[in-house]
């Protein structure tokens, strides 16, 4: 099979002059940009994101605009190979940092995209989400699917941070992204489902009277319960990973995109393999480095950091360290083509 192809400037010009009249062009020139040999080009880069360096940028804008003027007060985490602006950290992936001050409340909206946060630092914040109020503490993984209301409110003493991510750059790509303004939702008064029908591991509600669970039963993921679950795995030296699911379905938590919650000891070395999916990953808590195609990057608590596809990783931890990785494998799974490759 040929490696090289015809270029464009190999074809005489009046002939181009008449591809360009009849608004068309020439696949083979093109056709390695769109399909390269073997493995993709990835235009995403590897981004670091250190807390400590935006957290002061983020009270800043707290100072500056206050969030009636901004609706949601969020700094874009842009990735690098696209440039600064960018709404992609990843090829499929958008995380910005948002801002909620005491006593604000950031207007109700349901959109195209779905969403989850991370919770950042702070207490007091929570989100309402179709009437369902779920109070966001820290390392919580609190949803906002596709076309649900939602809404976010303060009554804590201190800033509350959280990390959003959005598969907005799909919709985005598919020209389907918009939102539809409301006004704040009226709250249940009763704690939320992960607190209530979805408290014991391994237990739904009966199916009794006909009654179907809804299509997301489960808003928030405590961290509380995911840091016992991976301690409980790491004492029996297993890898520690747990992927967060529907609790019905056993699905994926959003249709497109997938959260696992890892723990390293102190000193532990992971390679794990190469994967068709982009990854962002979010720490919890702990220090360590990771090395992400020769390009290290030196992570503490709350920073947050990209890995583009097919990755050779090597995660090594100073200290006993959680994070929460991000990715787009549910949207890959569904399109059949999720792929691993040992190294």
């Amino acid at each position: 099979m040929s490696e090289e192809l015809g270029k464009i400037e190999d074809l005489p010009e009046d002939y181009r002059h008449a591809l360009r009249e009849a608004g068309v062009a020439p696949l083979w020139p093109m056709m390695r940009n769109v399909l390269p040999h073997n493995a993709p080009n990835p235009v995403s880069h590897v981004g670091h994101w250190s807390y400590a360096n935006v957290r002061p940028l983020l009270l800043k804008a707290g100072d500056l605009t206050p969030v009636e003027k901004a609706e949601r007060r969020v700094l874009v985490l842009s990735d690098p190979g696209r440039g600064l602006g960018a709404m992609q950290a990843t090829a499929s992936i958008y995380l910005g940092l948002q801002l909620l001050l005491p006593g604000e409340a950031a207007p109700a909206h349901r959109h195209t995209p779905s969403a989850a946060r991370i919770v950042v630092e702070g207490e007091g914040g929570f989100t309402v989400v179709d009437g369902e109020r779920l109070p966001m503490k820290e390392g919580d993984l609190v949803l906002t699917p596709g076309g649900d209301w939602h809404d976010h409110g303060h009554d804590g003493d201190e800033p509350v941070v959280w990390l959003d991510a959005l598969d907005l750059p799909l919709f985005v790509y598919l020209e389907g992204s918009y939102a539809i303004e409301g006004e704040l939702q009226a709250q249940r008064n009763r704690p939320d489902a992960s607190a209530v029908e979805y408290a014991a591991p391994g237990m739904v509600p009966s199916r009794t009277g006909g009654r179907g669970a809804r299509r997301y039963p489960m808003m928030r993921y405590p961290w509380s319960a995911a840091e016992e679950a991976l301690r409980a795995m790491a004492r029996h030296g297993e890898v520690a990973e747990l992927d967060y699911i529907n609790p019905e379905t056993g699905d994926a938590v959003l249709p497109a995109l997938g959260f696992t919650a890892m723990m390293l000891k102190s000193g532990q070395t992971e390679q794990p393999p190469l994967r068709s999916c982009s990854s962002a990953f979010h720490v919890v808590r702990g220090s360590g480095r990771t090395v992400i195609d020769g390009i290290e990057v030196a992570w503490q608590e709350k920073d947050t950091f990209t890995a583009p596809i097919f990755a050779e990783l090597v995660h090594e931890a100073d200290e006993e360290s959680f994070l929460i990785r991000i990715h787009d494998r549910p949207l890959q799974d569904k399109l059949g083509y999720y792929e691993e490759r040992t190294r």
